[in-house]
C-alpha cells in the first residue's frame, strides 16, 4: 500500500517556525477593590463644605452679574431683568474702572515684591543668629501677623497722623499729611500690608531653608562661594515649591486688599485717588445700590487671580518642580 505524497508547504521568507500565535484575549476588568471609594468618602465632609461655602456664593456671584439687581429689584419695586455681557460692558466702558484695575495691579505687584523680598532675608537672617535675638524676631514678627487688618491699619494711621503721631516729629515733617497725596497713601498702605505679611512669608521660608541638607551649603562655602550666590545658585532653587506658594498667598492677598486702603484712605483716599478693586466693588455694590456692576467686578478678580494662579502654576510643572 503507497503512502500518498503530501506537498510540502511553502515557508513565506521570514516567517517563525511552529504554530500559529493565537490572538491575545481581550483584557477583562476585574471588579472594583472593595476601599477604593474609602479616600472620597473620608473626603465627603471637607466637599460639602467647600460646595456649601465657596461654590455657591460664586454661583450667586455670577448670575447676579448677569441681571439688573438694584436697590429696586431688591426691594420688589421693579422686576429682576437678563442683562447678559451688559453690566461687563458698562464696566469696562468706565474710564475710572480701567484706572482703578491698573492701580490694584501695580500696587499689589510692588506688595508682593517687597513683602517676598523682606521675607527671605529675615529668614535669611534667622539662620544667621544665634537662638535669643531669633525667639526675639520670631516673636515680634508673630505679634505683627496676629494682630488684626482693623486694628494694624488704625495704629499705622496714628503713627503718620500730622498732629499727633510720633513719626512725623522724628523725622521733622511738621505736618505733612500722608494721606492727602496719592502715591504717599499708596506708601503708607504699602508699609502696612508688608508689616502684617512678611511674617508668613519669613516663617515658611525659615522653614525651607532649615531643610536644605546642611552639606550642600557647606560644600558650596568651600568652594568660595559667597552668601548671595548661595541664596541665589542653591538655597533658591531648592526652595522654589515654597517660594511658589508663599508667592500666589501673597499674590491673591494683595490683590483683594480691602481693610487697609479702605481704614487708612478714608475709603479710597480724596476723590478715589487711592481705590483698589476691592474697595471699587463696596461702593458700587453698597454705597451706589448697584449690586450687578458689584458682582461684576468680583467675578472679574475672581478671572484675574484664577489666571494668575494657573500660569505660575503651569510655568512650575514646565520647570519640572512638584507642589
Amino acid at each position: 500500500m503507497t503512502t500518498p505524497l503530501v506537498p510540502p508547504v511553502e515557508k513565506r521568507p521570514g516567517a517563525a517556525a511552529g504554530p500559529p500565535a493565537a490572538s491575545p484575549a481581550p483584557a477583562v476588568r476585574g471588579p472594583r477593590r472593595p476601599g477604593a471609594w474609602t479616600p472620597w468618602l473620608y473626603l465627603l465632609p471637607a466637599l460639602v463644605v467647600l460646595g456649601a461655602l465657596l461654590v455657591y456664593p460664586v454661583y450667586q456671584l455670577g448670575l447676579i452679574s448677569f441681571l439688573e439687581y438694584t436697590q429696586a429689584q431688591v426691594s420688589g419695586g421693579e422686576p429682576t431683568s437678563f442683562q447678559g455681557f451688559g453690566n461687563y460692558a458698562a464696566l469696562f466702558s468706565d474710564p475710572q474702572f480701567r484706572q482703578v484695575l491698573l492701580a490694584t495691579v501695580v500696587f499689589a505687584a510692588v506688595c508682593v515684591v517687597t513683602t517676598l523680598a523682606v521675607g527671605c532675608a529675615l529668614a535669611v537672617l534667622l539662620t544667621r543668629v544665634r537662638a535669643l535675638p531669633r525667639f526675639v524676631l520670631m516673636t515680634a514678627a508673630l505679634g505683627a501677623w496676629a494682630t488684626p487688618a482693623v486694628t494694624g491699619s488704625t495704629v499705622w494711621v496714628f503713627l503718620f497722623d500730622p498732629d499727633f503721631g510720633p513719626v512725623n516729629r522724628l523725622l521733622g515733617l511738621g505736618d505733612f499729611s500722608w494721606t492727602y497725596g496719592r502715591y504717599s497713601a499708596f506708601a503708607l498702605v504699602l508699609l502696612e500690608v508688608v508689616w502684617c505679611s512678611f511674617p508668613f512669608v519669613m516663617v515658611t521660608v525659615y522653614a525651607g531653608i532649615r531643610a536644605v541638607p546642611t552639606e550642600v551649603l557647606e560644600a558650596a562655602a568651600l568652594d568660595g562661594a559667597s552668601q548671595w550666590r548661595i541664596w541665589r545658585a542653591v538655597t533658591a532653587p531648592m526652595l522654589r515649591p515654597i517660594l511658589a506658594v508663599v508667592t500666589i498667598q501673597s499674590i491673591i492677598w494683595d490683590f483683594k486688599l480691602f481693610t487697609q486702603i479702605y481704614v487708612m484712605t478714608n475709603g479710597g483716599g480724596i476723590a478715589g485717588q487711592n481705590l483698589v478693586l476691592n474697595v471699587y466693588a463696596y461702593q458700587k455694590a453698597f454705597a451706589s445700590s448697584q449690586y450687578s456692576l458689584g458682582s461684576a467686578i468680583g467675578v472679574v478678580m475672581l478671572l484675574i487671580l484664577l489666571a494668575v494662579t494657573l500660569v505660575h502654576l503651569r510655568l512650575l510643572r514646565r520647570r519640572g518642580e512638584e507642589l
